[in-house]
């Protein structure tokens, strides 16, 4: 079988996102499979370069995981021949300059999500892009969760009707750091480090409403910093000074409400971390991580308001499993397939850089929104 080799640059393996959805269950799975076959019967095999900050660290988990080629060096990784494609997996405030030495080496980009701190700064990357003739792509994992992948084949089978409103709930406890170790960095924390779970989550849910639903036109959200004291890895105190919850109200095509929550100081009283509720006129369903139920209009229960009275109805129990019907393979993995044949066969793709500007223009609304106190129409995109 013809192997074809595939040299990319992996930036940021040594974080916990990086390394375990994007490294060791995406590319490392593809390899482990025997590669990724393509439809004129080659096999694309992933040739990872390692690159970060720390050797040791860089070092640990080559030697984990029986790779030898990583660097500290992001500019002579990006100079090599053997390289067609970067992947940037840092801290948000780390990423526009090294895409931009990527795109200047002639590479193909893949990256994580937000592209980048600013709306300008991420439509001058697609720009840049696009002039330079490469592929790129950015981070869409939330739409390959088999919750999201039975809610879609929903909506598109008609099941809702007349779409009426979404709901979503994200979100859990992150320990300050005091007593307990947080379970995110400590930079997501501090502005000025591009910490900030509005600029962190509506990128998601921009790309899940406007590719489930229905294009996204206008948005009012509130931002806020609950929680403004916590603790970093050393055990130091320092002023949480990003956002650590916003409540987002968002107006799409066709008379579509979304209602979307995410917080990082609220405790979980859900299946799931995150659940979307879709109201439509035959039909409801609520979608999470792995689950979707559903509940049509023809078993539609009928409940009646009697606060004097304990209902004996169970609502949970009214709603119906969407069977899996299929195998769902992890959806870091499944994109990275998707990327990796856009690249080698110019196979469909539509995540690019605009999209994740996109991302980055309902971000940025959204926290204009909340200084303001007003709702915001989103402009398209000059390209």
């Amino acid at each position: 079988m013809d192997r074809t080799p595939l040299g990319i640059v992996l930036n940021g393996v040594t974080g916990r996102m990086g390394l375990r959805q994007h490294l060791i269950r995406s590319i490392l799975a593809i390899r482990a499979d025997g590669g990724l076959p393509l439809r004129d019967g080659r096999v694309l095999w992933p040739e990872p370069v390692l690159v970060g900050r720390s050797e040791a660290k860089l070092r640990a988990i080559a030697d984990e995981h029986g790779l030898t080629d990583w660097t500290t060096d992001l500019e002579g990784a990006l100079a090599r021949p053997d390289v067609q494609v970067y992947f940037d997996a840092q801290v948000t405030s780390a990423r526009v300059k090294a895409l931009r030495t990527a795109i200047e080496a002639g590479k193909h980009i893949y990256t994580e999500k937000p592209v980048a701190e600013s709306l300008s700064e991420a439509i001058d990357l697609a720009r840049t892009a696009d002039e330079a003739g490469i592929k790129h792509g950015v981070v869409q994992d939330k739409l390959y969760l088999p919750g999201l992948q039975k809610l879609l084949r929903l909506v598109r089978g008609g099941f809702f009707g007349r779409i009426l409103s979404v709901r979503g709930e994200f979100g859990y406890w992150v320990f300050e750091g005091d007593w307990q170790a947080a379970q995110r960095p400590s930079w997501n924390y501090r502005a000025a480090d591009g910490g900030g779970i509005t600029l962190d989550m509506f990128p998601h849910w921009h790309y899940v409403l406007e590719q489930i639903f229905a294009p996204v036109r206008a948005v009012t959200a509130r931002s806020v910093t609950h929680v403004d004291r916590r603790w970093d890895e050393s055990g130091e105190p320092y002023a949480a000074t990003a956002d650590d919850a916003v409540y987002g109200l968002f107006e799409l095509d066709g008379g579509i409400v979304a209602q979307i929550n995410s917080s990082w100081a609220v405790r979980v009283n859900r299946d799931e971390l995150v659940e979307f509720q879709v109201d439509g006129t035959e039909g409801s369903a609520v979608a999470g991580l792995h689950h979707c139920r559903i509940q049509p209009r023809a078993a539609t229960p009928k409940p009646v308001w009697d606060p004097d009275v304990p209902t004996g109805q169970r609502f949970r129990d009214q709603w119906q499993q969407v069977p899996d019907n299929e195998v769902f393979v992890n959806g870091f993995r499944a994109q990275w397939e998707q990327f990796l044949r856009y690249v080698a066969e110019d196979a469909p793709y539509t995540g690019d850089l605009w999209a994740g500007a996109r991302g980055v223009q309902v971000a940025e609304l959204g926290l204009q929104s909340s200084n303001e106190g007003r709702r915001l129409e989103i402009p398209e995109l000059p390209r």
